[in-house]
């Protein structure tokens, strides 16, 4: 008998026609390291490295009963969330979360794409503040995105901090504040939770390949919690992936290219 996967991930996510983010980014990653990944699918989109083309939203009530076959069946160890797109869509998702109790969700509050069209309509913030904040495990929030939920802008690292406590506050188990959209040479990111901080850097990458990154890191968590890792262990892999995945990345297309999410296979 082959040896069973570890760690069922259900993603609820849009799909990405690029690869490079989406669902099909966080299949990559999650199958990669070593777990298993099953999907709910709340959009399609049309793009590629140079932008959105187009989003067609799916039927809430198509997302739930995916959803819910998965549950019921094959079962998940956690629960990834990525592109919502609107108030319906968080209202069926969060129904579905408090359908699976005990199982940890890590949400990235997916607003804009890479470059730069919207991904979530303007009414749906408070809606994601509301219902999806409270059930996360944890979400990881890029600087933009904390803004929004928040009101707070992040500049600086203290600024992330300041932000994190408020989401904290909101409900959120835990935060990863991200800093890549912040000025300076170094990338630094701030796990939070309410018992303490762990900080993650490193030097920022000069490439424009960076397409999926968000995506990329909270499917890592995902996996890592899903496989039995304590929370700071999940965010350390993820980190250590998700920067090798930049560092690698192929140079595919002519705008934001995606990341190399194969590469462990390679190195190995």
């Amino acid at each position: 008998m082959p040896e069973p996967y570890r760690g069922r991930v259900l993603i609820i996510a849009g799909s990405d026609s690029g690869g490079g983010a989406g669902l099909q980014a966080d299949i990559k990653t999650v199958t990669v390291l070593g777990g298993f990944a099953t999907t709910a699918v709340t959009a399609i989109t049309v793009q590629n490295t140079l932008g959105v083309h187009g989003v067609h939203p799916l039927p809430r009530s198509l997302m739930t009963a995916q959803a819910r076959a998965v549950l019921q069946d094959i079962g998940a160890d956690a629960i990834k969330i990525g592109m919502l797109g609107d108030v319906a869509m968080i209202e069926a998702v969060a129904a579905v979360l408090d359908g699976a109790p005990g199982i940890p969700v890590v949400a990235d509050p997916v607003m804009i794409a890479k470059g730069g069209a919207a991904l979530l309509e303007d009414g749906a913030v408070s809606a994601l503040r509301d219902l999806i904040v409270p059930r996360a495990a944890l979400l990881t929030p890029n600087a933009p995105e904390t803004a929004a939920l928040t009101g707070l802008v992040a500049q600086t690292t203290d600024d992330l901090r300041r932000a994190g406590e408020a989401l904290l506050a909101l409900g959120a188990g835990a935060v990863l504040m991200k800093g890549g959209h912040l000025a300076g040479d170094t990338v630094t990111d701030v796990l939070m939770t309410p018992g303490g901080e762990t900080t993650f850097s490193g030097p920022r990458i000069d490439t424009r390949h960076t397409h999926g990154t968000g995506c990329t890191l909270s499917s890592a968590c995902a996996a890592g919690l899903a496989q039995g890792l304590p929370l700071d262990q999940a965010v350390a892999r993820a980190w250590g992936y998700t920067a090798e995945a930049i560092r690698r990345a192929p140079g595919l297309g002519a705008g934001h290219g995606p990341l190399d999410h194969g590469w462990p296979l390679r190195a190995r």
